[in-house]
């Protein structure tokens, strides 16, 4: 087996950067595509996941956060309410609102398809020459750093 030669070449930042959000999204989708077989969509998905971050929202934050109207939210919400994963509280302050949250069973769903795709991603790194991989560990390090700033 032959050892690759990289030739660094200088990237103008407009040129780098629609290559760089091509690779990010693809490489996203893929790991997305990752999950265990289960009949949860995309934006369901989504939608327990900020959950778990937030810890707590309303319908409307939570249709806010996720980009989405708040009749299309109330759709989502009800499908994962069918399924246990979310649960409603009285709001405490306002008596016509209501705060949704994750179920236990909503995280370990959450917890079960972040698994699925971090082995399906770990796998395809484990393939990569280790140059590679340090390779990538940077770029992690500085992609962190752009979503940061």
């Amino acid at each position: 087996m032959t050892e690759r030669t990289v030739t660094a070449r200088r990237v103008p930042p407009a040129q780098l950067a629609p290559q760089l959000r091509d690779a990010i999204t693809r490489l996203n989708r893929r790991v997305r595509q990752a999950r265990p077989v289960g009949d949860l969509t995309v934006t369901q998905l989504s939608a327990l996941t900020s959950l778990v971050l937030a810890g707590a929202l309303t319908p409307r934050e939570l249709a806010d956060v996720e980009r989405v109207q708040p009749p299309t939210m109330t759709k989502i919400v009800a499908k994962l309410e069918e399924r246990g994963l979310v649960g409603r509280t009285p709001h405490p302050t306002d008596g016509r609102q209501v705060i949704l949250s994750a179920t236990e069973g909503g995280r370990a769903v959450l917890d079960q398809f972040e698994r699925a795709r971090n082995e399906w991603l770990a796998s395809r790194l484990a393939e990569l020459p280790e140059t590679d991989r340090e390779t990538l560990q940077r770029a992690a390090e500085i992609l962190q750093q752009l979503a940061r700033a």
